[in-house]
Order: structure tokens, then sequence, then C-alpha cells
């Protein structure tokens, strides 16, 4: 049914049908599903009327942390929505509707993977019987959905739909890009992918447009009706059904399979869309599609081809004591050093491989994966010999991963490709097999033949395989260096695939060793080498790369070429890094720490800083500028809110060694600060991350949690004495709660100032619900907070 060359149609929105039809304020839209069923069985049925081929349950939000304190179980909330709309949906497509927990996931929140998974599969379980497809909507977060679509494939044998909410950058709240959703999620084998909620439809036409000339599968477009705006006192969405069905027509063209609506949207809205998409064409336009050689971390893509890749070796512990030690002891803040000095020095993937013989291997490169993927935004290649090791690697990876390696042994081939498959991630091939090496070109390439062979009968495309054909070192083996460089040549032009080199083995036992390095590099790079695994920190090797990509003809190398000559002149000599922070001084040291994140070396930076400068001094001059510089580089789209929290927590973890230097005074804080989630909203994830910001400004936070009666908001003021109250509210339905809230804290304290944030706010919506002030953002919060300090001081 989902293999049709028809373009077919979603229904709209529910929560704001159900606010039409007098939802009460602080009731949880999905407990209507047992007491007042015929409700939603009503609304159900006006879009099926309105068209729809697809009718979604009443079970968005109906997750284990939604339903905690309803008094009822997800089974039964799920179970009966999933009913109503198979009983709605008739001769029709009943679809399993799954939002976002609201919760955020380690290491940048409290929520682990699994925490993710068991929440999703216990509402995939309670409504897989009664439904046709899984809806997965309105996600931010593409590990949490990266969770949920395992959860959804692994407990069900339905068809997924999978989509996100992007704003008109182009990346998700989370900073996850179109591109990198569009290759996790095809990878991991779901039926349809796409975008909905956030925006209206003209601001979605240049982010479909995108996704459609990158997706090899459908493409599903759900858009609000516009965004909300206010008239007579009452929101309303400002793009009329007419409107709405004029800009869908637009989507078809470019070649979406599934269109629907989301926030605003009424069934006149999925009316007018059908008829006018079906009155301008009814089958599916064929797409342009790029078939590239694409890994990613969520918000970094690295794309194999347009030029030479990187992937830095220095996290692999053969030869290194060091990372042998600190492996050993669970010290992750030396891998998160390693990790982002090769980031520093321009690396575009890093190797990760924690195979050591006496600890427990995929335990610890789980852990390590975790780690590093909070504080890095590159992509990683995860390198193990242990199959078990990959996998659970592979699962929990955030993004589209190097799963290194395969080779031409029937045991490899059988456990190996699998896991890639199943997880979608690019295989790197080895070619060996069970008689080692071959000596000849030939050989090699037979063995990268049979990998890719393998690969496509169960379904791995050539874009996401990579051969590697193996140097040997020249010491030992001097005859055998050409057979790789002509190995290298055969793949490329045989076989189609990318290819990829350990190549530092070449030089082993030789003198002068990078001059060895950067010679087979040049002559690979001929042969048609794609990408080394070398230490991105080797000077010979950047310069020459350097050299080579202003040779092969992009204009911008130019500039980057004379930068970097600029910056490193030839007679001094750079053969160390320069951005590495054990090699600076304190000072710059505790800044660089806060800015990447590395909380243990911003405390030693901090304690080092304490023997010569004051507390207050150090947080002046060095913590609140480094602040500073992450919060405009957020502002900026340098960096995501992942790496936001990061550095928040490094700033938290100097303050906490300065904590115990300083004196307790009412001078160190700034103020008070309230913050809640208003009644009838569990989702906390802004609310956590503005307490994180505000503490880290110095501003004493009054965290109140989720679903905060308006009267225990109103008795911390009396209690506390704030200034300030900041007001989080994440979904439409809750915007009532807020205008409540705020008008209760006016009546009692009319001088409080109100900050109001939360992914459904406008600054329209905002000014409507009463608040001050409007906050997109922690960092614009702090600036609010900031003025309202010298104001209270002038």
């Amino acid at each position: 049914m989902f293999k049709t060359n028809k373009i077919q149609f979603f229904d709209g929105a529910m929560g704001s049908m159900l606010q039409a039809r007098g939802l009460k304020l602080r009731e949880i839209p999905e407990l209507l599903n047992l007491t007042n069923p015929d409700l939603i069985l009503s609304i159900h049925s006006e879009y099926k009327n309105a068209g729809a081929d697809f009718i979604s349950s009443n079970t968005f939000g109906a997750n284990k942390f939604k339903l905690a304190k309803s008094g009822h179980s997800v089974a039964e909330v799920v179970k009966a929505g999933a009913k109503l709309a198979r009983q709605a949906a008739g001769d029709k497509f009943a679809a399993l509707d799954i939002g976002s927990t609201g919760r955020v996931m380690k290491p940048s929140g409290d929520a682990c993977f699994e925490e993710i998974y068991e929440a999703a599969a216990e509402m995939v379980n309670a409504g897989k019987d009664f439904c046709d497809v899984i809806l997965l909507e309105t996600f931010t977060d593409l590990y949490e959905l990266k969770a949920a679509v395992l959860a959804a494939k692994e407990n069900s044998n339905l068809p997924v739909f999978a989509t996100m909410s992007f704003e008109q950058s182009g990346r998700t709240f989370f900073g996850t890009s179109i591109e990198a959703m569009t290759a996790t999620l095809e990878g991991l084998g779901i039926d349809a992918l796409g975008v909905n909620c956030s925006l209206g439809p003209r601001q979605l036409l240049p982010l479909v447009e995108k996704i459609c000339s990158l997706s090899h599968i459908p493409v599903m477009v759900q858009p609000n009706a516009g965004l909300p705006v206010i008239r007579d006192g009452v929101s309303h969405y400002d793009v009329t059904p007419d409107e709405f069905a004029e800009i869908s027509t637009k989507f078809a063209e470019m070649g979406v399979s599934i269109l629907g609506g989301c926030c605003g949207t009424t069934p006149e809205h999925i009316f007018k869309m059908k008829n006018a998409v079906l009155s301008c064409r009814s089958e599916i336009a064929e797409r342009k599609i790029k078939d590239e050689t694409v890994v990613c971390s969520s918000s970094k893509v690295v794309k194999f081809g347009k030029k030479f890749v990187v992937i830095g070796e220095r996290l692999n512990p053969t030869g290194k004591k060091l990372l042998q030690k600190a492996l050993r002891e669970g010290d992750m803040d030396y891998l998160l050093k390693e990790a982002v000095k090769q980031q520093d020095q321009n690396a575009d993937i890093l190797d990760l491989n924690t195979g050591l013989p006496d600890i427990n291997e995929p335990e610890i490169l789980k852990k390590s994966l975790i780690e590093i993927q909070g504080i890095v935004d590159l992509p990683i290649q995860i390198d193990s010999s242990n199959p078990e090791a990959l996998e659970a690697a592979a699962r929990i990876y955030n993004g589209k991963p190097i799963l290194n390696s395969v080779n031409g042994k029937a045991e490899s081939l059988e456990k190996v490709l699998p896991i890639a498959k199943k997880y979608g991630a690019c295989v790197l091939g080895l070619t060996l097999d069970e008689n080692g090496i071959p000596e000849t070109a030939e050989e090699r390439y037979k063995i990268a033949e049979k990998i890719v062979n393998e690969a496509e009968k169960i379904g791995i495309p050539r874009r996401n395989i990579l051969i590697d054909c193996l140097t040997l070192t020249a010491s030992a083996q001097q005859k055998l260096v050409p057979e790789t460089l002509k190995a290298i040549k055969l793949v490329k032009e045989n076989l189609g695939v990318k290819t990829v080199l350990g190549l530092s083995n070449v030089s082993f036992g030789l003198p002068r060793r990078p001059l060895i390095n950067r010679t087979m590099l040049i002559a690979a790079i001929m042969s048609g080498l794609d990408s080394a695994i070398i230490n991105p920190c080797d000077t010979d090797l950047k310069e020459t790369l350097y050299a080579w990509n202003l040779l092969s003809g992009d204009e911008n190398d130019i500039s980057k070429y004379i930068e970097y000559c600029e910056e490193n002149p030839g007679n001094v000599a750079v053969s160390a890094p320069k951005t590495g922070i054990s090699q600076q001084t304190s000072e710059t040291g505790l800044k660089s720490a806060i800015k990447k994140g590395l909380k243990d070396e911003a405390a030693n930076q901090t304690r080092a800083l304490l023997n010569e400068r004051k507390p207050l001094e150090i947080i002046e001059n060095f913590i609140v500028p480094a602040l500073d510089d992450v919060g405009k580089d957020y502002e900026t789209g340098k960096l995501f809110l992942p790496q936001l929290i990061k550095s928040a927590e490094a700033a938290k973890s100097a303050f906490e060694i300065l904590a115990g230097s300083m004196e307790k005074s009412a001078g160190n804080s700034k103020g008070s600060v309230i913050l809640a989630t208003v009644y009838g909203d569990v989702h906390d994830i802004g609310k956590n991350i503005v307490k994180t910001i505000f503490e880290n400004y110095n501003f004493n936070v009054i965290d109140l949690g989720r679903d905060v009666p308006p009267e225990k908001i109103v008795e911390a003021v009396k209690q506390s004495h704030a200034a300030v109250v900041g007001l989080s509210a994440l979904m439409t339905t809750t915007v009532a709660s807020m205008k409540e809230t705020i008008a209760k804290l006016k009546s009692s304290f009319p001088d409080v100032k109100i900050i109001a944030g939360g992914a459904v706010l406008t600054p329209e919506l905002a000014k409507f619900a009463g608040a001050d002030f409007y906050a997109r953002d922690a960092m614009e919060g702090v600036r609010i907070l900031e003025r309202l300090n010298e104001n209270k001081n002038a």
C-alpha cells in the first residue's frame, strides 16, 4: 500500500482542533481517548471526510513521562487512541502517532538511550495491533528519534514514517541539519521521512526542496497553518486553507509523496490541499537525487569525493601507553582532550578504538562514544574487531557512522555486514581473507569485489561501502607497496566505491617517517584515494594536503592555503599542535576548556589559576568572557545546543572549585530567578537548559520543575522575594495555562517581571499571555536579566 506512485494525504492538527472544541485548561489531550471518545472520533471522522488517507491517533504525548501523574497507564491510553483512529479510518489507514518525550538525552541531559527506547516501545506495543503505520513526528533531537525508530522497528512489523521540526535556518532546536537527518533516517530503513510543525508551508519550501534532493526514500511534509497570531484576544493561525492548498502544490511538484498538516490546520485545509494537488498531478513527481557517500554526527556531515577526507587516528590505543592507561582507569577527560585536539587540527572524522584485552570493550566503547559525541561534532569511525562492540556502539551512535571494519572472511561478512545494514552505517572493507593479505593488486581487488557483492545482497548500497586496500611496511615488503596503489586504482575504476587507507604503516621501522608518509599519501591520492587514517597533528601531512587541495582545482582552497601559510611561516617550526589545551597557560586554558566543554580540564585550570588570582577575578576575567563567546557562537549558529550545554557544565565545574574559596555573600549573586514549566506541560527541555546557563552567569535559580500550578509559583515569589520569573511552555495547549499563571502573578506581585519562552511561543503569543519579555533561547534570557540588573543598579 505504501509502494504506490500516487500522492497520499495525512490528516491535520488534533491539538488546535481540540482547543477550538473547548479543551479545558490543564487537561491532557490524550486522556480524552478515555473520557470523551466521541469528541476524538468526530474529529477523526471530519478529517477522513475531508479526504485524508491516513488518520493519526490521538496519542502524540501519551508516553510514560507525561502520563506519570494522570492515574492512567500508557497501555490503556494508547490502546484507546489507536482503536478510535482505526474505527474512524475505516477503509483508509490508521497511524499510531508518537511524539518526543521532552527529555534531554545523555551526555547533554539525564535520559539514557535505552530509557527513551523503552518509552517508545511501550507505546508501540500498546497500539500496533490497531494501526497500519507508525508515525514518529515533531522530533528536534535526532538521537531521541533514532531510539524511537529502533523501538518501532524492533517491536512491530509496521511501516515507519518519521519527521523532524526545523527552524528556518535549516536546523532543529538541537542543531540537527537536514543532511544529517536524511542520511541517518534512511539508513535506519524507515519508509518515509520529512518535516512537520514549527513553520508554515511557505517557510518550509527551501527546506523541503533540499530534502527531496537528498532522500532516496519517500518524502513527507506536514506544515503548520503558518504562525500563531492574535486576533480579538484569541490565538489564530495566519495561513488560510486556500493559501495552504496553493503552496502544497509546489511540494507535490518537488516530488513529495505524502502531504498533511500540523498545528492550526483543519479539515478544510486538508480538503482544499488534496483537491488543489490532485488537480495538478496525482502521481509522485520524479526527483533527481544526489547519490553521495555520506557520514555524519547529528550536526556535521562529511561527504567523500568532493575533498580529501582526513580520519584522525589518535584515539586508538595501539602503541599509546597514556591512552591505554586512560581506558583502563575510565579517564574520559584524556580521551576528550585527544578528540578536541584532532578537531582543532582539522580532522574530518575521528577513528575511535578502545580495544584492549583486559577491559570490557563493548561497554568502554559505548561510554567513550557517548562522551566524545557530547564534546565534538565530528562524525566517528567506530573501530573494533569485536562484532559485539561494533553493534553496541552503532546502536547508540548519534548520526551515521563508519564501521571499521569488515573483511573477506566468511565469518566477518556474516557478522559485521548485518550490523551495518541495521543501523544504516557506512562500512569499511579490508582486502584480506582467511589467507591473509594477498600480495597482488588483482587478488586484493577480488576480495574488495566480494565484500561489495555480499553487502549489496543484504541491501547495503555501494554509496555506504568504503574499501581499504591495505598498505604494508616498505621496510619489510618494499615490492608490495606499488601493489597497494594499483589495487586502489582497480577498486575505484571497477567498483566505483570510495577508498580509505591506513597510511602510517608504510613507514614503520624507517627513519624520517613523515617524509615517507606524505610521499605515499600523494601517490595514493593520484591512484584514486579518497581518505586516509592519519595523525591530523602531523604538520608534514597537513601541509601536503593543503598544497594538494590547492593544486586539485578548488578556488576556495587557494585562500585556505594562503591563510595557513600566513599563520605558519615556512621558517618557523610548527610540528607541535598550537591549540592543545595542555600547552596553554592556565588563563587561556580555562577559557579554552569552557569553550570546548571539558569539565575536568576546566576544574584543573581553575585550581591552577587560584594560585595567582582571586576567585572573583577568575569569574569576571575568564569564566564570564568564555561563556559570552560561547553564547555568541550559539546565537550565530557556529555551535549548537549540545555544545552550549557542555560548555555551561564545564563553567559550572569551575564555579564549584571557586565556591570553596569565596566568602558566601549576597554580593556574589546577581539576584534570584524563579523558573517553571507551566501547569499541564510536562516538557522541561528548555527550562533545564535555561537553568544551567543562568546559573553560570551567577544568577540564583529557584527551579520549581515542570507541570507547576500557578499557586505554587505565586507562593515561591512570596517566599523568595524574586524579582523575575521565567515561564516555559512547549505545547500549544498550555499557552492558556501560561496566561492564567501570569495573570495570578501580576495580581499578587505587579512589579515582578515575567520572561516567557518555549518552542511554541512567538513574541506576539508571549505578549498575549501577559509576559514582560519574550526570550527565544537561553542566551537571550541572559541578556534580558543583565539589562534588568543594569536598570536596577542605575
